[in-house]
């Protein structure tokens, strides 16, 4: 399977060092399956940053590794009450670091990230929040949060992402 990272830089080893903690699925390494996702966020981190370049990294895993029974994975098959408590759970600034190698499923873009907002306050009940959601397009994302499955990654190279 071939997978892609949006940066600032290319990033031919990836780390845990550097993924912030209050994201979508916590602190991880984050990819997505689609290019035009990568190249989203490539971007928006290059006006965040002010920096010279958008870089979007491709990687390549084995699809095995999605299946591996010896792996603790967490998978989400859509925008669910699931997804919208381990989102919130995750993003709080007192979060738990949960014990998943990999996880898999929607990202929270910005029009999703205003309504999980409108959740977590209270102004949106679950049911009202995922109805909301489920009306935008999400794209996917799968987020590596062990040393154990961030080495799968193998790099095959980067392109800059032209405005």
């Amino acid at each position: 399977m071939r997978l892609y990272h949006g940066s600032i830089v290319e990033v031919r080893r990836p780390s845990l060092r550097f993924g912030r903690r209050r994201t979508d699925f916590g602190k991880g390494f984050y990819t997505t399956t689609l290019a035009e996702q990568a190249e989203h966020w490539a971007k928006i981190k290059k006006d965040r940053a002010k920096a010279p370049r958008a870089v979007v990294s491709v990687y390549e895993i084995d699809d095995r590794l999605l299946t591996d029974a010896a792996l603790n994975i967490r998978e989400f098959h859509g925008v669910d009450e699931s997804w919208l408590e381990f989102v919130v759970g995750c993003r709080k600034r007192d979060a738990e670091k949960h014990d998943f190698d990999l996880v898999f499923g929607p990202v929270a873009n910005d029009n999703v990230f205003a309504t999980v907002n409108l959740y977590e306050s209270g102004v949106l009940d679950a049911p009202a929040a995922i109805a909301q959601l489920r009306a935008y397009k999400t794209y996917d994302q799968l987020s590596f949060h062990t040393p154990r499955v961030i080495q799968s990654l193998r790099f095959l190279e980067s392109y800059e992402v032209k405005e």
